[in-house]
């Protein structure tokens, strides 16, 4: 069945012209202010009167200025952080249109959705639209009908648009590259599409356009691959914090994990729409298969469905309330739902990248969120045989390797996740969160001061070269091969740990990295190395307290006061009649025009008019992402609910 396809909607005469003027206005000479005054003034007129915002967040107004005015860009902020609006705004302000490369073709048709509910012209280009359609959108985009077009990566490096580029550079103009999703550009990431390293040629062959890569997920040896594969040398870096505050995680060990998350889900999220994570297919259609009998709606979403069946399961999860996926990884990558409640993994994700993104699916309206993983040592073996078994060179092995360490390490952490997932990025979070499991549940540590100077000295006088398995082989005295090989037997530390087994130490050094004492060096094949903050453990300056095995059955008198914490934005509001009525009126208009709900308002919209109940346009153009279309198309309507629940 051909899929339906929104072009645009044409913004009203008051928000056309208003663009039109901001457009030849940032192309005159400067009189009287600056060129970056008028910029920061335009972008600020169309944040409020398009998107309906009030104000810009963190970096985006620099980031925004800094394009309009036609330079690079690389963006890294977090998922939910507002990368969208970096690229949109700046493609309203210049001439010409817009070309945003997506490797997400799910997540186009919403993008484009969303955009036309504000009044701004969009289209997508990508393989689920037919070669009439396609020829339709490529006529209007010669005839400068659009400001934005999203189109996927193995369609733009063809000659034939390259070509159609060219001629639109030649036309009406070509406003801005964005580049999203820019780590799928590294070899090394989760999420590597080959057609990305083509991308440089955007450079080469428009040199004078800006370009802007963006994307959620890269550590520091991504982004360096990011900014020489896309030749982003001379470009200016945007880094925004990483910590996504309004998501709880929690990390659980594994005892019967259906129930855990029957529990979890009976507890704090007994009518939310959320994601669960399985390893395999099998356990996706079991697990989908168990909440349905539990009363859940629930589908399961893999590879190995038909895409029929998978188009239909995200339609529903994206259009519906309440709808919980249950899936591999193959899902989430482009779903854009902002009002993902939670986020649950039923086995161990296979990197810190990997659970960052998965978990940042969560909460993406800035609203509060869980992220709730179990795992135990059945996760770690079969983890470790995947990457063992696998056809990856050794080299991609021994970085996987090493990349599942230091999820282990934040497992078995501690401390604040919300610090050691900053850690891992190269960030540092000014204090305990109060809103991770390890902060407002404490966990049971021992005094590991003298086993961390054991460990900390093995891996000095091993060279600081070896992984934690070989390195609690020589503390264990346990004679293998390797250790014989570099005379490791022979060594002061030969044998001085045999009072913990060999998974004992290797916690003790999983953690050591968690807390940044240790870290892994890629150069050396994930090798542990001291850091500065070894030093005084060593010198016996600091004691090192470190994380216990818990009780599985503990800790549940304080699930009561974490679970209203975790819901305080949301009190009282899922049982209020006003909430109720003003998400009904949200799926009503939804359906009538088959987008998903979130596209006309989102949650924390709805939810800033439960709090300030706007009796007129004028004051509901003042909540939280009203935009001047979207008043003048729902106003009214919403009005009308709201003035049936005047207290």
């Amino acid at each position: 069945m051909q899929k339906s396809v929104t072009f645009f909607t044409m913004p009203d005469s008051h928000t056309q012209g208003m663009m039109r003027r901001q457009r030849h206005n940032l192309v005159q000479p400067a009189k009287g202010n600056s060129v970056t005054m008028r910029i920061t003034q335009q972008a600020s007129q169309i944040l409020r009167e398009v998107f309906g915002y009030a104000s810009f967040r963190g970096e985006q107004q620099a980031i925004v200025e800094h394009v309009v005015a036609g330079g690079d860009a690389l963006v890294l902020m977090p998922t939910g952080g507002g990368k969208s609006l970096c690229y949109q705004i700046p493609a309203l302000l210049r001439p010409g249109v817009g070309i945003v490369v997506s490797p997400l073709i799910a997540l186009m048709q919403d993008q484009v959705d969303a955009l036309c509910q504000l009044g701004v012209k969009a289209a997508f280009l990508n393989s689920s639209i037919s070669t009439d359609v396609a020829r339709e959108v490529q006529n209007r985009l010669l005839r400068g009908e659009f400001d934005l077009l999203y189109v996927a990566p193995e369609r733009l490096v063809t000659d034939s648009f390259l070509n159609l580029l060219e001629r639109l550079q030649e036309g009406n103009g070509l406003a801005l590259f964005a580049i999203d999703e820019a780590h799928c550009v590294s070899q090394w990431g989760h999420d590597f599409r080959p057609e990305y390293r083509a991308l440089t040629m955007l450079h080469e062959r428009f040199p004078d356009v800006p370009r802007i890569a963006l994307t959620a997920t890269a550590d520091t040896p991504t982004r360096g691959e990011i900014v020489e594969r896309l030749a982003l040398e001379q470009a200016r870096q945007f880094v925004s914090s990483f910590d996504r505050a309004n998501i709880r995680y929690r990390v659980t060990q594994k005892n019967n994990a259906r129930q855990q998350l029957q529990a979890f889900l009976d507890a704090e999220h007994s009518n939310d729409a959320g994601i669960v994570y399985c390893l395999s297919r099998k356990k996706v259609d079991e697990t989908a298969a168990w909440l349905k009998e539990k009363g859940w709606d629930a589908l399961p979403y893999h590879a190995g469905l038909d895409a029929a069946t998978r188009s239909k399961h995200q339609s529903r999860f994206l259009r519906e309330e309440g709808v919980v996926m249950v899936a591999t990884v193959a899902f989430g990558m482009g779903i854009d739902k902002p009002n993902v409640r939670f986020v649950a993994h039923l086995d161990l994700p296979k990197s810190m990248e990997g659970y960052y993104q998965e978990t940042g699916r969560a909460g993406r309206d800035g609203l509060p969120a869980n992220a709730w993983l179990s795992y135990g040592l059945g996760d770690v073996v079969s983890m470790r045989q995947m990457i063992d078994n696998g056809e990856a060179p050794e080299e991609r092995k021994r970085l996987e390797r090493q990349k599942l360490d230091a999820l282990l390490g934040y497992c078995e952490s501690s401390t604040c996740r919300h610090q050691t997932v900053l850690r891992y990025f190269g960030e540092e979070h000014p204090g305990n969160c109060g809103a991770c499991d390890n902060c407002l549940e404490p966990v049971d540590t021992w005094d590991a001061t003298q086993a961390a100077q054991m460990a900390l000295s093995c891996v000095y006088r091993t060279g600081q070269r070896f992984g934690a398995g070989h390195l609690s082989d020589v503390l264990i005295g346990k004679i293998t091969e390797r250790v014989e090989k570099f005379n490791h037997h022979t060594l002061p530390t030969f044998g001085i740990g045999k009072k913990l087994s060999g998974a004992q130490w290797s916690s003790v050094y999983r953690q050591l990295v968690a807390s940044g004492v240790l870290e892994s060096d890629i150069e050396a094949y994930g090798g542990l190395k001291l850091t500065e903050a070894a030093r005084p453990i060593l010198r016996g300056e600091q004691a090192v307290w470190l994380r216990r095995d818990a009780d599985p059955v503990k800790r549940k008198t304080q699930r009561a006061e974490r679970t209203a914490k975790s819901r305080e934005p949301f009190a009282g509001a899922n049982d209020d009649p006003l909430w109720i009525a003003l998400k009904a009126k949200r799926t009503e208009l939804a359906r009538e025009q088959g987008v998903p709900p979130y596209v006309i308002f989102h949650d924390s919209t709805l939810l800033d008019m439960l709090n300030q109940r706007p009796a007129t346009l004028g004051e509901m153009a003042q909540v939280s992402g009203v935009g001047q279309a979207k008043l003048a198309r729902y106003g009214d309507e919403f009005l009308s609910v709201l003035s049936g629940f005047v207290s």
